[in-house]
């Protein structure tokens, strides 16, 4: 256990300009930014890798095995030192479980402003990173720490996925049903709590949400019927339903109604609604069509980044009572059916809310 956190020192999201997975370049300028490394070296073992935007990358070691690689890190989205760690370390591992691999072993990724915070602060942070870790059964087996001017935590993290059970989000089919795991809302929660009006109860239900490993990733994975597969992160339900639009040359029609949202956020939508929902809905906007009378608000929430988001599922029809019943057997009881998969019309992949 580490030395007890200084009372000097400063809540965590009063030390940087964002938070979790809002911290995220927007898609837009990441596509722009991305255009020069076209020309990189793709040897045919690598199966999946940046082309798809996709959760992870898959690299084919033999006729059994892939290796899955992936790595996130962000600034704080909570204060309490320990939680920070944890949900930064949760939000990193669930790439693997989105692929429908299983992890290994994780390397930590430590920038501290030694200057700004105690080590009993940043020690907290490693020991949420830590409980995060152990709680998948995998060691932190090395890192990398460098004193920064912000604070900002993650992982690399590897996993293991026979090459036939890899899903990737370009894979749902026309006429498949897809099924949210985890409910919105922690770009908002998290802004409420960075302005001291979060409640005790809403911060635990972000806490619960956002350190809740998307275990079930694998066990969907081995279903037939499940076809694509990814996680809901930085850049919105909109943005990653769109990324599996675009990858799976669908529509992706959603039902809102259905979405499941976190109880105290539509109550703190008008007043919290993040600069990073705008930057998303402009980097993609022109491809999702909303109802008429759609609030702005409602949107903001639409494009909201969710940090340790819940899985994206699309399957076919006869495979959603499986899904539903392995998402329950991981104690996701708030996952949903909110949509399905259409082919694309004549304007291209698109998402459509209804």
């Amino acid at each position: 256990m580490s030395d007890s956190c200084s009372p000097t020192d400063p809540p965590l999201t009063s030390l940087s300009h964002g938070g979790g997975c809002g911290c995220k370049i927007a898609p837009g300028i990441l596509a722009d930014l991305l255009k020069g490394t076209a020309g990189m070296v793709m040897p045919e073992e690598l199966l999946v890798g940046a082309a798809t935007s996709d959760d992870a990358a898959v690299y084919r070691l033999n006729d059994e095995q892939a290796l899955v690689a992936t790595t996130d890190f962000f600034m704080p989205i909570v204060n309490d030192p320990f939680d920070f760690g944890r949900i930064a370390a949760t939000n990193a591992i669930s790439d693997v479980y989105a692929m429908g691999a299983r992890p290994i072993l994780a390397l930590a990724l430590v920038a501290m402003p030694l200057a700004k915070l105690s080590r009993g602060a940043i020690a907290r942070i490693l020991e949420g990173g830590a409980a995060a870790c152990n709680a998948a059964g995998i060691p932190i087996a090395g890192g990398h720490t460098i004193d920064s001017v912000e604070p900002i935590y993650g992982l690399v993290a590897l996993g293991t996925v026979h090459p036939d059970r890899v899903r990737k989000n370009g894979g749902s089919r026309p006429g498949d049903v897809l099924v949210l795991g985890k409910p919105l809302g922690t770009g908002i929660l998290a802004g409420a709590l960075k302005k001291g009006r979060l409640t005790e109860d809403g911060y635990a239900e972000m806490l619960a949400t956002t350190t809740a490993l998307n275990t079930p990733g694998p066990d969907l994975a081995a279903l037939e019927g499940v076809h694509g597969l990814t996680d809901v992160t930085g850049f919105g339900l909109a943005g990653h339903g769109l990324e599996m639009a675009r990858g799976s040359g669908c529509t992706l029609s959603i039902d809102w109604d259905a979405v499941p949202v976190m109880g105290p956020v539509r109550e703190l939508l008008a007043d919290f609604a993040t600069g990073a929902a705008r930057n998303n809905w402009e980097s993609y906007g022109q491809d999702v069509v909303l109802p008429e009378g759609f609030s702005d608000l409602e949107r903001a929430l639409l494009t909201d980044p969710q940090t340790s988001g819940g899985l994206l599922v699309s399957c076919a029809p006869q495979a959603v009572g499986q899904v539903m019943d392995i998402f329950r057997d991981h104690g996701f009881a708030r996952a949903a059916v909110i949509g399905e998969s259409a082919a694309a019309g004549a304007e291209g992949p698109r998402v459509i809310l209804r």
